[in-house]
């Protein structure tokens, strides 16, 4: 970084570009500025008070100018250079308030001087207030920056994750450490236990717990073994790896999250925009109303008073906490939102949503787990007991890599049943399969192509598939997609915050209606992704605010038309351009926290709004004397204090934003 430019403001009326300053460059200027403004204060009057520390000697006051010149030199370039950038924005704001209250005082106590030792009559000066004034600007903006810091610097703590070295494994199988940015696809790495793992790659030897929070938001380890993929930033709980790079720079998984982090946070937001021109408006209001009570204290007072007021009423002015009262919130709610696994590429998003009319979800792998499981096993004949079906049923699915084999396969699998033999084994096009076994001919078939009335009770949306003997059932198996343990929880919040949730599946009608009724929710079945598509158009078109939720690929076309689209589990697939956000689990649960979480954005909003607008509404009002004739004045130190003080609070209140614990079920 150029250090001409180490405290430039970057618009800082913006105030979202305040956030650039280091706070460490402050708290170096603050630290060597404070002895020069002791001395300084030593040797000066206070306006209106007598302070027991004071003294003074010949030509002491002209000391105190050199020493001031010094300091605004010094210390007041920050505020110089930042004034400067927003005069070059065309958008003044603390930065040149700052800046015109410092000059006030210092320009004014060096005329008290010249006009003292010309005339021969003592003049008051400001000196003291200037150097206070001064070194309250610094320390106020050492602290206030590193809390705007610390309210949404996630990119910062996702690089901490990531290890300057990785140990590569070389063809003689010696190790040699080399940078991580020096890594390549292709290298194999050894992890050891308790390090972070250094690129995205796949596990080539070893097995162990890994930690990632990164990506799932949650602190339990998993296990992974070879061939299972793990992220870059990962824990190693236990155990040695070996892992294949497969991504690194801006390919890799952590790269992505801050660019989406970092884009995020720079488009502005429909609040934003309207606190921005209010901000905006703030210099100019402050600037018309210092010079009033200048003019006014001028006729019903004397010179040093009205100068007081003009200097209080300039620095105490912020424009400064309403300009940041958004981004602050905003880069705090993305920064806890990519923790968790929820990716805000959107920050309008946040607004939206919390308005949100209808949320349109997918039923198989959104709302469902998407894999098929064994629901119940019937016996019809007397015959057979249930594990010698259950048995039948493994065997003549044996050859078949189907969803519904496999799941069948499974079942008698943790029932410890196993597959009854088949001498052979052949597909019935469009209806099942077909075995036989011991001069027996079994067929496992739909219950459409069965033809015939079961009279049994099948589980709501389940699949059910009849075993057939020579013609005759004997058994039936009901398979079924299961709602996954936070699905209940989702609607339940959802109909909470008055959002109407339609579920929109490809699927069947009877295997759609019995998702539908467990959950308590409108369904539309057999929809295309055209389907989904016409029915967001039409409920837009109704009025309707409307979320979509889906997969980022196959409903990219819904998810772009939707007020909102969410694509749901991701995983490191986070370059989704169809989506405002992404979820890198496939947890329903993580929908009602992105909602929770734009409830919760919006309230701190609307708090930091009100703050930022009623500090200026009555602070400027007050710092030019308007409540002087009752006794009740600020200072110029006590202003810049106010100042400062405001826009911690305004940083304060975002860092408060929290999600509530992930449920998981």
């Amino acid at each position: 970084m150029n250090n001409d430019n180490k405290y430039s403001s970057h618009n800082h009326s913006g105030h979202s570009g305040h956030a650039h300053h280091h706070h460490g460059s402050f708290k170096e200027l603050f630290l060597k500025s404070l002895p020069l403004g002791i001395i300084i204060m030593f040797f000066s009057p206070l306006h209106g008070f007598k302070l027991p520390f004071q003294f003074t000697f010949p030509y002491s006051d002209i000391v105190v100018a050199v020493l001031s010149t010094i300091l605004i030199i010094y210390g007041g370039r920050p505020f110089y250079q930042g004034a400067v950038d927003e005069f070059k924005q065309k958008n003044p704001g603390m930065m040149a308030l700052v800046s015109l209250g410092i000059s006030v005082s210092y320009l004014y106590s060096i005329y008290a001087v010249i006009i003292t030792y010309v005339t021969g009559e003592h003049v008051m000066d400001f000196f003291f207030e200037f150097a206070s004034l001064l070194l309250i600007m610094l320390l106020g903006h050492w602290i206030e920056m590193k809390a705007i810091g610390e309210a949404g610097d996630a990119q910062a703590e996702l690089a901490k994750l990531v290890p300057k070295d990785a140990h590569v494994v070389l063809e003689d199988d010696s190790i040699e450490t080399r940078p991580v940015a020096d890594l390549k696809v292709g290298d194999l790495i050894r992890v050891q236990a308790g390090e972070n793992v250094p690129a995205d790659g796949i596990i080539e030897r070893g097995e162990s717990r890994l930690n990632e929070a990164l990506l799932t938001g949650e602190s339990k380890a998993v296990k992974k073994g070879p061939g299972d993929e793990v992220i870059g930033g990962s824990t190693n709980g236990e155990g040695v790896l070996y892992i294949k790079v497969l991504e690194t720079g801006d390919q890799s998984f952590i790269s992505q999250v801050q660019t989406l982090i970092s884009q995020a946070q720079s488009q502005p937001s429909r609040a934003e925009n309207i606190a921005q021109k209010v901000a905006g408006w703030l210099f100019y209001i402050a600037v018309i109303v210092a010079l009033i009570a200048f003019v006014v204290w001028m006729i019903i007072g004397d010179i040093p008073t009205a100068v007081i007021f003009t200097i209080t009423t300039l620095v105490i002015a912020c424009p400064h906490a309403l300009g940041l009262a958004i981004p602050l919130v905003t880069a705090r709610s993305t920064s806890l939102g990519a923790s968790r696994g929820l990716l805000v590429k959107d920050r309008q998003a946040l607004e939206i949503a919390q308005d949100a009319d209808v949320m349109i979800l997918d039923k198989t792998g959104t709302l469902t787990t998407g894999e098929f499981k064994v629901l119940d096993v019937k016996l019809l004949n007397d015959k057979y007991t249930k594990e010698e079906i259950i048995a039948l049923l493994a065997g003549i699915e044996g050859g078949s890599s189907h969803p519904i084999a496999q799941s069948i396969i499974s079942f008698a699998e943790q029932q410890n049943i196993r597959p009854a033999s088949f001498d052979s084994i052949d597909v019935i096009s469009g209806s099942g399969v077909e075995g036989k076994a011991g001069g027996h001919r079994y067929q496992l078939i739909s219950q459409k192509a069965y033809g015939r009335n079961l009279d049994m009770d099948t589980p709501k949306g389940a699949t059910l598939s009849v075993l057939v003997e020579n013609d005759d059932a004997i058994g039936a198996v009901a398979l079924g997609d299961e709602l996954k343990p936070t699905s209940k929880e989702l609607i339940k919040a959802l109909k909470k915050n008055n959002i109407r949730p339609i579920m929109a599946t490809g699927d069947n009608e009877k295997a759609a209606q019995g998702a539908a009724v467990d959950l308590g929710i409108e369904y539309r079945s057999n929809q295309s992704p055209q389907d989904k598509y016409e029915l967001v158009k039409t409920l837009k078109d109704e009025g309707k605010k409307v979320i979509m939720v889906g997969d980022g690929v196959n409903d990219a076309p819904s998810l772009a038309l939707a007020d909102v689209g969410i694509a749901i589990g991701a995983g490191t697939q986070v370059a989704l351009d169809s989506a405002d956000v992404i979820l890198t689990q496939s947890d329903p649960g993580d929908i009602g926290s992105f909602i929770d979480l734009a409830h919760k954005t919006t309230r701190k909003m609307k708090q930091n709004l009100f703050w930022g607008a009623g500090y200026n509404f009555i602070a400027i009002p007050l710092a030019a004397g308007i409540l002087a004739p009752i006794g009740i004045t600020l200072s110029p130190a006590l202003g810049a204090i106010l100042m400062s003080v405001s826009t911690v609070i305004v940083a304060i209140n975002a860092m408060l934003l929290r999600l509530d614990p992930k449920n998981n079920g």
